[in-house]
């Protein structure tokens, strides 16, 4: 078996984009292993999430129906509150003690909702990071996700060596400029950010953005990335016509920003769901720069779910004591690692309560 990433469980997660959890459909989903279930309470909207299994025989309460605010279990009736307590059980009036599954805090941010498996006591909403882009005035997004079969870690290394472009999304998103353009890397490891910045003063425009922006000829082109670990994901990108500078006070009005944000959530040992963001500020009432985005983006975003199944399978057929050989565009990659091992051992150390 391949080396898999440990799961860093006092940690918010990306769950689900907010208009997937509502009242019509029980969603279900998979968080560090644990299967969880999502819906909207009747009165005010505000989201729960508990465990996606009956006490009673184990079975999917995703797959159920709520009565209110109540979810009636599909099999044989057991019947819990938002808070997870089992409050009918059929053929007796006693509700046997144990009768009732975890809730797990919730937070709605962004358009996106998210979960914290660990301890409850720890979960702070004000940790979560913000990508406000998401659902700003001004801003028009298109969004999808995809299940990869492969450990979380392959996905963080995938989006932080943006080398790949050139050429595993040639065509697409990838030009020569992009693997031939050494990167700077920045790590806060306190904070658990790693920013890695790539500027290409002259390079080619390539077709994801010559066809939606109208850009003929050569580009400035600037990827700016800050992974905060573990979960968000952000790529400020800006291109340019080449020799377009932006104006004193840093406003770009001949440059074109899209915000590229990616929630890389482990689902289970070797399962990742890639949640996938594409935000930008121009031709934001452009229906065809919308459907082009997202059909391009979706075919880019493939290519590296077929590529990373693809390496899962291959580590889990190398022979033991192979060696990775990392080079200068690895520094970012090296460093989220690092700093996932240590939210994962501070994870499993006795939480510090103040009392």
């Amino acid at each position: 078996m391949p080396h898999m990433t440990a799961f860093a469980r006092n940690q918010w997660y990306v769950a689900a984009y907010s208009h997937e959890v509502g009242r019509e459909e029980l969603l279900g989903r998979t968080i560090l292993g644990e299967p969880l279930v999502f819906y909207r309470t009747e009165e005010d909207g505000t989201p729960v999430a508990l465990h996606d299994r009956c006490v009673h025989r184990r079975f999917p309460l995703s797959e159920s129906r709520l009565d209110g605010d109540r979810i009636v279990c599909g099999y044989h009736g057991f019947t819990y509150d938002t808070t997870g307590a089992c409050v009918y059980v059929p053929g007796q009036k006693r509700i046997p003690r144990t009768a009732r599954v975890t809730a797990y805090p919730v937070v709605e941010q962004d358009s996106l909702v998210w979960v914290w498996i660990g301890d409850p006591a720890l979960a702070d909403p004000r940790t979560i990071p913000r990508a406000r882009h998401l659902d700003a005035p001004g801003w028009t997004t298109v969004r999808g996700m995809e299940p990869i079969d492969a450990d979380y870690g392959l996905l963080v290394d995938n989006l932080l060596d943006l080398s790949h472009e050139t050429y595993l999304h040639g065509g697409y998103i990838g030009t020569p400029e992009v693997a031939e353009t050494p990167i700077t890397t920045e790590v806060d490891e306190g904070a658990g950010i790693v920013r890695v910045s790539r500027h290409m003063d002259d390079a080619e425009c390539p077709p994801f953005y010559a066809r939606s922006t109208g850009i003929e000829g050569r580009i400035t082109r600037w990827q700016d990335i800050e992974y905060h670990a573990p979960c968000l994901y952000l790529l400020h990108s800006r291109i340019a016509p080449v020799g377009v500078l932006p104006e004193a006070d840093g406003s770009d009005p001949n440059g074109f920003h899209t915000e590229i944000t990616y929630a890389i959530t482990p689902s289970a040992d070797g399962k990742v769901y890639d949640f996938w963001m594409v935000s930008r500020d121009w031709a934001t009432d452009d229906d065809e720069v919308t459907g082009f985005l997202r059909g391009n983006n979706h075919t880019v975003v493939m290519q590296d779910v077929d590529a990373l199944n693809l390496l899962q399978r291959t580590l889990g057929s190398e022979r033991s004591g192979y060696q990775e050989l990392s080079i200068n565009i690895d520094t970012g990659g090296l460093a989220a690692r690092r700093i996932l091992a240590r939210l994962v051992e501070e994870g499993d150390k006795p939480a510090e309560r103040v009392l």
